[in-house]
């Protein structure tokens, strides 16, 4: 590579993006500096090879890409340097906003329902009852280091001031010069973890973004909404939490994680109160000889115990010096901890947030009442007020979730230990919920402290019991929903009420109450299609019926992951479609308002993509203001890394909700029916396809763990869950978060496309197919998310792949139909988009996947020669390392790949 060129790792035709090539010089910079010239100058060769074949130059195909002669120390070196340049290119697409959509934030979606009619009265009714909810979870596809985060950030952090012009950070520095000391701090920091994640890890890389991204963000997104909408918008937009919580499949999870969680987050939380209450003193300097003071201030100044005689005459700051002390006392009783700065002043804890929020508002009251509204609505008091209404103590609403089998087991030994059944397991289901229901209707307690309990069914009661102090010391927002995994019938939920009800969070009555609301996850094919019949059931049940009523809502979980690897991509997308639409009608006949949370991942096999286009998608009427998304992995990074990324994600999401909740129906009732009709047919031909290979290929699962790197991505230590629910090599039993990861990795990206293009080849109406690209939100995002997929995908790197497999007979035979399945995929859906090449309608998205390839290209080769090396026996620790440097370097390059 020329003196400039690795730097100008990004200098190609392919993106005219001033950060990436700003960002890529300083790493070429680094790597001469620090890796030395003859390092510098392989890498830049290997490079330029690459992307000279990637441009099409003449004869490129036929240069040595040099990667045989690399030594493992340059092959660790190499990897690294692809890695960061793919990191730092990421984070200049996000600052950049590649990943937005156009309109896609709140004063769009304003204006568009305007000319439909739709003034802002509409959308504030619909916002009063509303939420949008980004869940974050620990599902292991985040392959960095917080480390690594932690630069990459600082980097972000610096660029900022370098757009506005800012020649010196606050403490001196040069900004240039610090953001080549961050670049420098990256290349020499250890990529990989040592040890496996603990639970607690996990709840401090959620703490990161949700402290240093969420809580400076949100108040700043909702001001510019208040504008928008001409009045103050409520908190309908908040984040939540799994990490903690989650114990499905994950024995590590225990009560004193939820615990954990918690209280970090209060401490998080709290600490940003106390910072903006403390900045908020130095700048209510208003004198009483200047002002009129409300009584309300005066009374607050008077009961503050500040009598500094320096502060006599400034009623706010003495006011807010009590504030102080009581937020002080607040901070210490929820953490265990001296607060920040604590100060001579002792005051009473808050009892809940409302109470410091009471506070707050007399500040402002008195400030409007003289004349400074200003002072009162807007600036850092009124960006604190807001901040309390979104995240009160708790930061972000925490779920719980187990499988439903654990608590089949556990309540089963309730009853038989308290003498009521002795084989609740043998039970019918009418049976179960006759009893159940007998249960709950009494006072009685199951369990006794003279009892003993096994281990599974102590523990599962002592995260009941957490919960319930959780309630008690945060307030009930800390936790409101308890998810059922592989939900399948009505018992499968009241199960989890006898479990409440053993905390006190289920009470008898009538009606009874239930402060934690029981959410069934449907996940498989067969499960979203019985779960009608089961919400049907549930809310039959007269008392769950006025649990609901009187809450307002009941949430049904619908799950992307394994209804894709049970069924396929198109099947599972049509499944949930179709699932959501037929809970409608189930919920309408109760009278109780639907809110779905999508469980979606960050591969397009996973129900990844955008966001903005699937919210939209959603069957009419399934939306209403109310939904949840979950987050995962390195989708996180990628979404909230930054503040402006943050931003532009955050009013996607909000947009596309009031789009899809308030927007008039394009698509007429004769269109729909055609439509469905044929994706019914797509679905099926599509589902019939994929499980041939999937489930009825013979070696099919041998093929997979010896073609993909599944084995070799157990030790990345990139979760603290296990990959497998069983200990069983059946695909079946893997989860769907490696399944897909694997695949991505070989860049076959199989879960994402596989049987979609036998599906359209065989449908004999092209034009009806057309029309449901251009006419369909459902069909028209489910192609788009798949040619998304295709683009990254590349059957030539996958046939070095295939070539890792034993039996190279299995191998050919199994590849070869996966092959010709992506190339008929391939030319279907560039026949029904009317293109000529893939992503030619997305040039944005084309170029930033076209600026990733000749970098993941090399990588991909050198992880296939590492991994028969491993294979074959070689104990070198080095080929070890590459091979998870490599996954590690692919994944970030890929971005949603798992």
């Amino acid at each position: 590579m020329t003196q400039c060129s690795t730097a100008d790792m990004a200098s190609t035709p392919i993106t005219n993006n001033p950060d990436i090539r700003f960002l890529g010089r300083v790493l070429g910079d680094v790597i001469r500096a620090y890796g030395g010239e003859a390092l510098f100058r392989r890498i830049e060769y290997i490079r330029s090879a690459s992307v000279d074949r990637h441009r099409g130059v003449a004869g490129a195909d036929t240069i040595d890409p040099g990667l045989d002669r690399l030594s493992l120390d340059e092959t660790l070196d190499f990897v690294r340097s692809f890695m960061l340049f793919s990191m730092l290119a990421n984070l200049a697409e996000d600052r950049q906003g590649v990943a937005s959509e156009p309109g896609a934030d709140v004063e769009h979606a304003i204006a568009r329902l305007k000319k439909d009619g739709i003034g802002p009265e509409k959308i504030a009714e619909l916002l009063d009852h509303a939420l949008v909810a980004p869940v974050l979870t620990a599902h292991p596809t985040e392959v960095r280091r917080k480390s690594m985060l932690d630069h990459r950030n600082a980097i972000a952090r610096l660029m900022r001031l370098r757009d506005e012009g800012v020649r010196e950070t606050p403490d001196g520095d040069l900004v240039e010069e610090a953001i080549v000391r961050q670049v420098a701090l990256l290349w020499q920091t250890r990529v990989l973890r040592f040890e496996r994640l603990y639970v607690a890890d996990e709840v401090e890389n959620a703490l990161s973004y949700l402290r240093d991204v969420f809580l400076p963000t949100l108040p700043g997104l909702y001001a510019r909404w208040d504008r928008a909408l001409g009045s103050r918008v409520p908190p309908f937009l908040r984040p939540g939490n799994w990490i903690g919580g989650d114990r499905d499949g994950n024995p590590f999870v225990t009560a004193d994680s939820l615990r954990l969680t918690l209280s970090r987050s209060a401490e998080a939380v709290l600490a940003y109160y106390l910072d903006a209450v403390h900045a908020l003193g130095a700048e209510l300097s208003i004198s009483s000889h200047h002002a009129t003071i409300d009584a309300e201030v005066a009374a607050l100044a008077d009961a503050s115990g500040d009598d500094a005689a320096s502060r006599s005459d400034e009623p706010y700051r003495r006011a807010l010096s009590g504030i102080y002390a009581r937020l002080a006392a607040t901070y210490t009783d929820l953490t265990g901890r001296t607060a920040p700065r604590p100060g001579a002043l002792h005051g009473e804890r808050y009892a809940d947030p409302a109470a410091f929020r009471a506070d707050l508002a007399a500040i402002a009251r008195g400030l409007a009442s003289h004349g400074g509204e200003t002072l009162a609505s807007s600036g850092a008091l009124g960006r604190l007020i807001r901040s309390v209404d979104i995240f009160g103590f708790h930061l972000a609403t925490l779920d719980m979730r187990q499988n439903s089998a654990v608590h089949e087991r556990v309540v089963g030994e309730l009853l038989r230990v308290a003498g009521v059944e002795p084989d609740y397991a043998a039970l019918d289901e009418a049976a179960r919920i006759a009893l159940l229901r007998r249960e709950l209707a009494s006072p009685r307690p199951l369990t006794s402290r003279h009892a003993s309990y096994s281990e599974e069914t102590a523990s599962e009661l002592a995260i009941v019991q957490a919960a319930a102090e959780a309630h008690a010391r945060y307030g009930r927002a800390a936790i409101n929903q308890y998810i059922v995994s592989m939900a399948q019938s009505v018992s499968d939920l009241l199960e989890v009420h006898i479990l409440l009800k053993e905390a006190g969070l289920y009470i008898p009555g009538d009606p009874p109450q239930a402060h934690i609301m029981a959410v069934p996850l449907f996940e498989t094919i067969g499960d979203l299609d019985a779960g009608p019949d089961v919400m049907r059931a549930w809310f039959a049940l007269p008392e769950i019926a006025a649990i609901a009523t009187a809450r307002g809502y009941q949430e049904v979980m619908i799950g992307y992951s394994d209804s894709n690897k049970d069924g396929g991509y198109l099947t599972s997308t049509w499944g949930l479609s179709k699932g959501s639409t037929a809970l409608k009608p189930v919920f309408a006949d109760a009278g109780i308002a639907m809110q779905l949370f999508h469980g979606r991942g960050g591969a397009v096999g996973r129900g990844g993509g955008s966001s903005y286009s699937a919210i939209q998608a959603q069957p009419p009427g399934t939306v209403q203001g109310r939904i949840r998304i979950t987050e995962q992995g390195e989708v996180i990074a990628a979404k909230y890394g930054t503040r402006e990324s943050a931003q532009t994600n955050l009013e996607a999401m909000a947009s596309a909700t009031l789009l899809a909740s308030l927007e008039p129906q394009r698509l007429s009732t004769a269109d729909a029916a055609r439509f469905e009709a044929a994706m019914e047919q797509l679905s099926g031909t599509a589902f019939g396809a994929y499980r041939e290979l999937v489930y009825g290929t013979t070696g099919f699962t041998t093929f997979f763990r010896q073609m993909t790197p599944i084995a070799e991505i157990a030790g990345l230590k990139i979760g603290s869950r296990p990959a497998s629910r069983k200990k069983s090599d059946a695909i079946e039993d893997l989860r769907a978060i490696p399944w897909v990861f694997s695949w991505s990795q070989a860049r076959v990206m199989l879960p994402g496309w596989y049987g979609v293009g036998q599906a359209l080849a065989a449908f004999p109406d092209r034009g009806l197919l057309r029309e449901m690209a251009a006419g369909w939100p459902l069909f028209a995002s489910a192609l788009a998310n798949m040619e998304m997929v295709l683009a990254k995908s590349d059957m030539g790197i996958a046939e070095r792949y295939a070539a890792l497999v034993e039996d190279q007979d299995l191998s050919m035979r199994i590849f070869g139909t996966i092959r010709s399945g992506w190339q008929t995929t391939h030319d279907q859906l560039l026949e029904v988009t009317r293109q000529t090449r893939l992503l030619e309608k997305h040039p944005a998205l084309e170029t930033s996947i076209r600026l990733r390839l000749p970098y993941i290209e090399p990588l991909n080769l050198l992880q296939v020669e590492l991994l028969k090396r491993h294979r074959a026996g070689e104990t070198d620790p080095q080929i070890e390392q590459g091979i998870l440097l490599s996954i590690n370097a692919i994944a970030t390059a890929l971005r949603n790949s798992g």
